[in-house]
């Protein structure tokens, strides 16, 4: 006695020819992280970039909307296989907070309120690939979703989309963060399938 019934094929997934290889397609937004929500109160939040030299750029939360605030529209792609097309978004390119900083390194560290951390290329950062993002779908950010303020890297898998985003530290090696030493990939390109070490 067969176990499965002829035809059964499990879930059929919409295919989307915009997916990378590997994702399906959500019109949810699933919540993963790697602990607790922290409670952040935009009165305390603040956002910090730091040189190999030592200097520290700050941004307060009125400080950072005081900056050209963008809207995008982006698909996004996590590591466990959901991706969801043409999300929107509010926040301040990375562009706009380095125009004042000057380092020679060539990756960065972003920190999160909580600790989590990971790493990226600064190339990846800038020329309009990235921003600080405080708004989802027309909406402030979810605590859950990383609000008050999340790093968006929209084109790598979305664990480097840093949630409760607090800082960058300039890194003269990709020293892998959180998620990279616990046997992620150290890029974490989603056309590549850039999942694990």
């Amino acid at each position: 006695m067969a176990v499965i019934s002829r035809g059964f094929g499990g879930r059929r997934r919409e295919s989307v020819p915009d997916l990378p290889p590997g994702q399906y397609l959500t019109q949810d937004f699933p919540v993963l992280s790697a602990g607790p929500t922290p409670d952040i109160d935009t009165a305390d939040w603040e956002f910090t970039i730091r040189t190999e030299s030592g200097a520290v750029h700050r941004w307060s939360w009125d400080e950072l909307h005081a900056l050209p605030i963008e809207d995008i529209t982006t698909d996004i792609h996590c590591v466990t296989r959901w991706s969801k097309l043409g999300t929107t978004w509010r926040g301040v390119s990375l562009d706009s907070l380095f125009a004042g900083v000057d380092t020679s390194y060539d990756y960065v560290m972003a920190h999160s309120y909580g600790g989590y951390t990971t790493n990226v290329p600064l190339e990846d950062l800038l020329d309009g690939k990235a921003w600080i993002a405080v708004e989802f779908d027309g909406e402030d950010l979810d605590p859950e979703h990383g609000g008050p303020a999340r790093l968006l890297v929209p084109h790598l898998y979305f664990w480097k989309s840093a949630k409760w985003i607090r800082g960058l530290v300039m890194h003269s090696n990709d020293d892998p963060g959180f998620w990279e030493q616990n046997g992620y990939h150290i890029y974490g390109d989603p056309w590549l399938e850039q999942r694990y070490w």
